[in-house]
């Protein structure tokens, strides 16, 4: 049987604690924040150390971005618009901040139900049981009947969608990042996978309509990641369609001979999955860029970051 023995630790080499090259420094620590001090020491007073720091740089990046005249483009998952965020992404939008926004399909339901009614996000549990999960008549119809109606004028959905709610009375459209785009001349690309969203249920839903629609959009958000050199691309809570949309349209541009090599890339989601972290983060920016992650909820996160940009912006 072979004899194993314990190993003496003395004789064991050692250098002095100051010597050492460490991770981190006392001079990057949080600093305690007075009552009233405002969001500029706020933001001064987070460690810059990990997320905290990430959050600055990627706030910087943005702010650099918008200063030099680079694009920057946010991809979005219903998520955000369900915690009530658009008020946020459209201020960006406004500030020309952001220049672009791309949206999966179940987007444009709530930022249809939020606009038309005030109100969005059924409850599921109660609802599928009984058959009515999906059911609300007007968001069936009137979706489908925008995304048919701007195909045939040549649009893709997130205009033909953004132009009906916009031209509308609806009492909330205002908070309508679909309109807010139409409005302001900022594409709003949606991009969709068939059987995914309520209104694919619906009699109303025209499949050729809707994947032509989405086509076009993929074109005109290819166009949009094909300027992205300088600037920074942000996937904000979309896990699996949005990530692969993006790395679909970067490899399209790329052998279409644009350069899209020096930008930021930015996940930001409640947990940090795979393929965003693998589309976004990792794999695009290995040819001289920089990708970010920011973990947590969306309703503290985002505004977060909107408020450190605009800060960063003066």
């Amino acid at each position: 049987m072979k004899i194993f023995k314990p190993i003496s630790n003395k004789g064991l080499k050692t250098y002095s604690l100051k010597s050492r090259k460490s991770k981190v420094n006392v001079h990057d620590f949080a600093k305690p924040l007075k009552p009233d001090n405002g969001f500029r020491n706020f933001l001064n007073s987070l460690p810059n150390i990990l997320a905290a720091d990430n959050l600055k740089q990627i706030a910087s990046s943005v702010a650099a971005a918008h200063k030099n005249h680079k694009a920057v483009a946010v991809g979005i998952g219903a998520h955000v618009i369900k915690v009530g965020l658009s008020p946020i992404i459209i201020d960006l939008m406004e500030h020309g901040i952001i220049n672009a926004v791309a949206m999966n399909g179940a987007c444009i339901v709530h930022d249809f139900e939020s606009a038309y009614a005030g109100m969005t996000s059924e409850d599921v549990d109660a609802e599928l049981g009984k058959g009515e999960f999906g059911m609300a008549e007007e968001t069936g119809r009137l979706l489908n009947g925008a995304i048919k109606s701007g195909v045939k004028k040549g649009w893709g959905i997130g205009k033909s969608v953004g132009e009906m709610i916009n031209n509308s009375k609806y009492p909330y459209k205002g908070l309508s990042t679909l309109a807010a785009g139409t409005r302001l001349g900022i594409p709003v690309t949606v991009h969709v996978a068939i059987g995914t969203d309520i209104i694919h249920i619906h009699p109303q839903m025209d499949g050729k309509a809707t994947g032509e629609g989405s086509s076009r959009d993929f074109k005109l958000f290819a166009g949009i990641v094909a300027n992205l050199e300088g600037g920074v691309y942000l996937n904000i809570g979309s896990a699996v369609l949005l990530p692969e949309v993006f790395l679909k349209a970067l490899t399209l541009v790329r052998n279409l001979g644009y350069k899209v090599e020096k930008f930021t890339t930015v996940n930001m989601d409640f947990i940090q999955h795979y393929r965003p972290l693998t589309n976004v983060v990792r794999r695009p920016t290995k040819e001289g860029g920089k990708g970010y992650t920011l973990t947590g909820h969306h309703e503290i996160m985002v505004p977060l970051l909107a408020a450190a940009i605009k800060e960063r912006l003066g």
